[in-house]
């Protein structure tokens, strides 16, 4: 695993600086991470959910590909690219609501939605929108929170690699994940008694 995230953190450094072969090494290695987190979110999806996973890979990588950004390492292209699908996910759940709207919200306990990566246990585009409207809010409030949440639950990061990410402590991200995880159940709970 080591080798390997050294290997992307040089290749994605070449690539940077102009290399376009090493681009082509590269993709080969990141395609199956992203596929393998893209295949994490979409398991619980419903199962005639019109995106799969590697059609969530194919828009992540094309978006990827085209971004113009400084790579610093493995870490943060997962972090970017979790980020990438997260907002390919709400753009579909935002597109399916405008054809479904006026659709019930799916109620779920909050602890049944974090224990796994956070936008495939919904089923219900309303409820994405939902979780991506509270993380919006969040960001607002305290953006490492909500930054840490993407990290772990959208990236599939470990939270030592979040900690990485963020330049904090493993302890710093314990304690901040039970925060963020009170402050989201709190929030998705108003904006279902909303509804």
């Amino acid at each position: 695993m080591e080798e390997t995230a050294q290997q992307i953190t040089r290749l994605l450094h070449a690539w940077r600086s102009g290399d376009s072969a090493a681009l082509d090494q590269l993709m080969p290695i990141v395609y199956a991470q992203l596929h393998s987190i893209a295949a994490r979110y979409m398991r619980r999806e419903r199962s005639n959910h019109t995106l799969h996973p590697t059609a969530l890979v194919n828009e992540a990588y094309l978006r990827l590909v085209g971004a113009d950004v400084a790579w610093q390492d493995r870490v943060h292209f997962l972090s970017i690219a979790a980020l990438t699908m997260r907002r390919i996910l709400v753009d579909h759940a935002k597109a399916v609501h405008r054809v479904k709207r006026g659709s019930g919200a799916i109620i779920m306990p909050l602890e049944d939605a974090m224990a796994n990566p956070a936008l495939h246990v919904y089923a219900d585009p309303v409820r994405i929108i939902d979780l991506d409207n509270a993380l919006n809010l969040l960001a607002r409030q305290d953006a490492r929170k909500a930054q840490m949440l993407e990290l772990i639950y959208f990236g599939g990061l470990s939270g030592e690699e979040a900690a990485e990410v963020l330049g904090v402590s493993v302890p710093t991200i314990n304690r901040d994940l039970k925060l963020a995880k009170a402050w989201m159940r709190l929030q998705l709970q108003s904006s279902s008694e909303a509804k």
